[in-house]
């Protein structure tokens, strides 16, 4: 096999590969073998009739585009690689040559990874973010496992009130008509979890157990049954059981029960800590992101037309792959969004555009900036995800040591957005600043 490189415009290029003319008589046997036993001939027993009287009967090229898939499949990829180009979408194969007892020769053109042009990427502004925790939100973590812990009581001797979990028999009636879904027996709810259309849990507050009352409210304008959007209606209901939440009381004993710890003022700090740490994470994301977009914008890269089909069409079927793992076939999924696979790909096109532009132009600073992820860097990843896992760290690397080529790029370009965002430049919010210069 031989392979030639030419230079295309917008960064594309196109292969010239040869496949020796022995190679592909092979490739043409091995199809010919493959095929024999679909094949009748008067005189002949099935799977028996030689080669040549095949060719002879239907014509010299009945096996070529077999061969030529076969050949194209198996040459491909060593050529790419022997080009020594950095190929970043799927080829365009066009035969130019294929003859029995000659070479068989054809093309793929291909987008190869464009230059990229940066502006600025140190220094970008990004809006200062403050980290601030308060005691209310310390509260409503801690009333989180309060909830948790909390015991269940049956009431028998009260009317409904906020908070409690009832059952419900229920049915719902538009213009003196009982509606489709409107009906629900021994149904499970919580008073005031505000899952039921407005002002319908508020009016069941006071019902007592075994008491039918009239509910009357009307549906939202924007409800998604069209046939009762903006209209009233009545819900005959009878609550059949109350039950209450017993929460534990906030103290000592309830932080040994629920931590590590032994009085509720360690309990509390250390949701603090918590809390703060999860800021801190979300504020370094979204630094991380701002900058990113920042250096995005100011960056210029002409993506080849090739290479954004591709990412179009790595990311559906991404999406094809998690609808088929709930169950769901592609093209049902398709019929119920009323779309069609072409379509379907053509929609991801900004998103396709937005992930290539984010790694091209990490991947330049990097470069710009001699940044390389190091055996340490890969090392400490597979440990997280071994921690992550709860796998053995050994176990892991057996399952990327093939993929440590590709780990290493994404590694260098997170240590790129990194740097990104450590060089920004943290500013007051305009929102807030404009605020304090009307103030």
């Amino acid at each position: 096999m031989s392979v030639s490189v030419e230079k295309l415009e917008k960064s594309m290029i196109r292969l010239t590969i040869e496949v020796s003319a022995e190679d592909f008589d092979k490739a043409i046997n091995k199809v010919y073998n493959r095929q024999k036993n679909r094949m009748n001939v008067p005189g002949f027993r099935k799977g028996k009739t030689p080669r040549k009287v095949l060719e002879k009967m239907y014509g010299a090229a009945i096996f070529y585009e077999d061969a030529a898939n076969d050949c194209i499949n198996s040459s491909y990829p060593e050529a790419a690689k022997e080009s020594g180009e950095q190929i970043v979408s799927n080829p365009e194969i066009n035969v130019t040559q294929i003859e029995a007892g000659k070479p068989f020769i054809y093309t793929a053109e291909v987008a190869v990874k464009p230059p990229v042009s940066l502006g600025k990427y140190k220094g970008v502004e990004v809006d200062k973010q403050e980290i601030v925790v308060t005691d209310e939100e310390v509260d409503t973590e801690i009333r989180k496992e309060q909830e948790k812990n909390a015991s269940r009581n049956e009431i028998t001797d009260r009317p409904v009130k906020d908070g409690d979990d009832i059952v419900l028999d229920f049915e719902g009636f538009c213009d003196g008509v009982a509606f489709e879904g409107g009906k629900g027996t021994d149904y499970p709810l919580t008073i005031g979890s505000n899952s039921f259309i407005p002002g319908f849990e508020d009016q069941l507050v006071g019902a007592n157990i075994g008491e039918e009352m009239d509910v009357n409210v009307t549906f939202p304008e924007n409800y998604q049954a069209e046939e009762l959007a903006g209209k009233p209606a009545v819900f005959k209901c009878t609550v059949k059981k109350i039950t209450e939440k017993i929460f534990p009381e906030l103290d000592d004993e309830f932080a040994d029960e629920v931590s590590e710890f032994s009085t509720l003022a360690e309990y509390k700090d250390d949701v603090r800590r918590q809390i703060t740490e999860r800021k801190e994470q979300s504020a370094k994301t979204a630094k991380e992101n701002q900058a990113v977009e920042k250096v995005i914008e100011d960056a210029h890269v002409e993506i080849p037309a090739a290479m954004l089909r591709t990412q179009q069409e790595q990311i559906a079927g991404e999406f094809e792959q998690q609808v088929m793992s709930q169950g769901m076939k592609f093209e049902d999924y398709l019929k119920y969004a009323q779309t069609t696979r072409e379509q379907f790909i053509e929609n991801m096109k900004d998103e396709a555009e937005r992930r290539i532009k984010y790694r091209l132009v990490m991947e330049q600073v990097a470069k710009e900036e001699n940044i390389v992820a190091t055996d340490e860097d890969f090392d400490a990843e597979l440990q997280k995800m071994a921690d992550a896992y709860r796998m053995d760290v050994e176990t892991i690397k057996k399952y990327f040591v093939e993929r440590k080529e590709g780990m290493m790029e994404d590694l260098a370009v997170q240590k790129a957005i990194t740097f990104v965002a450590d060089n920004a430049v943290e500013v007051e919010k305009k929102a807030e600043a404009e605020e304090e210069k009307a103030e």
